[in-house]
């Protein structure tokens, strides 16, 4: 579905700073995770997001707020962003952030091949071999004596298919649904879900107050994130936006290094740039291939 307004720079500036505070999110959860059980994490993520919209866009949104075509469907991108949370939540708590963002970023990998039978796009054999390019660069991440954990590469990857569902759910939703419904739908559905398991992960008594206070910006900082995202998706096309994803990557990358003193090693980084210039081929190689005929013709 194409976005609702055409402002790819407007789009490009609400998706990097999405992606700023994912990785600050994602940062954070990387040191409460051993403070406190991932579900409660889970569950103060998404809760504070709803106590926050219920208190301030509620009373002015009214009735409006949820209101949504396609309910099922919202409720389903709200169950996928739930996954996405609990798998990539565990995966911090097992791997450092840099690695567990490189894994999760096989995601425009699988919205690539995804996107044939979902959105009815067509599916090319260039498409499958720059997908399976990327998943080579997965396997120099994870490979053996790499330090990482295989319970932590499978929750990674997990969340990498919850988050290409998402993103494709998202792009179906974004052009009829205001982004604000989108947005209420994702807290509604995460705190709902999130609570059903929250009394088998209670720690039995309340946690420090700075983990409670952290736990709440982590609400901040999803619901502040998805909500530029859903601006993203609707100024500009995905296959605009897609490189720009992997700006999260570097933020990532300096981060666990300056709070966890974590650098990946070179077959990582090696790795990493495998799974950057696969999901950039897939977004710009069609677009520089015509460029390049073009450019052949005029100097005939």
């Amino acid at each position: 579905m194409p976005p609702t307004s055409q402002h790819p720079g407007r789009g490009i500036l609400f998706l990097l700073g999405a992606i700023l505070l994912f990785a600050v999110l994602d940062t954070t959860v990387k040191h409460l995770s051993s403070h406190a059980p991932i579900p409660l994490l889970v569950w103060g993520r998404y809760s504070a997001h709803l106590a926050l919209m219920l208190l301030f866009l509620a009373p002015r949104q009214g009735l409006a707020l949820v209101r949504a075509p396609q309910l099922p469907l919202q409720i389903l991108r709200g169950l996928l962003l739930l996954g996405c949370t609990g798998f990539g939540f565990a995966a911090l708590a097992r791997m450092p952030v840099a690695e567990t963002t490189a894994i999760f970023f096989t995601a425009p990998l699988l919205v690539a091949l995804l996107a044939g039978p979902w959105l009815g796009e067509r599916l090319t054999r260039e498409r499958w071999l720059t997908a399976l390019a990327g998943f080579a660069g997965i396997l120099l991440i994870a490979r053996p004596h790499a330090g990482l954990t295989s319970a932590g590469i499978a929750l990674a990857l997990g969340g990498a298919v919850c988050y290409a569902c998402y993103q494709l759910l998202t792009r179906q939703l974004a052009g009829r649904t205001p982004p604000l419904t989108l947005l209420f739908y994702t807290a509604l559905v995460g705190t709902l879900g999130a609570s059903v398991g929250l009394p088998w992960f209670w720690p039995g008594s309340w946690p420090p107050l700075w983990v409670i206070l952290a736990t709440i910006a982590l609400g901040i900082l999803g619901g502040s994130g998805h909500l530029l995202l859903i601006h993203a998706f609707r100024n500009a096309p995905a296959s605009l936006l897609s490189p720009f994803l992997y700006v999260q990557l570097l933020w990532a990358t300096l981060l666990g290094a300056a709070f966890f003193g974590h650098w990946p090693d070179g077959l990582s980084f090696l790795g990493m740039g495998i799974i950057v210039a696969s999901g950039a081929w897939l977004a710009f190689g069609a677009h520089l291939r015509q460029h390049f005929r073009r450019l052949r013709a005029g100097l005939r």
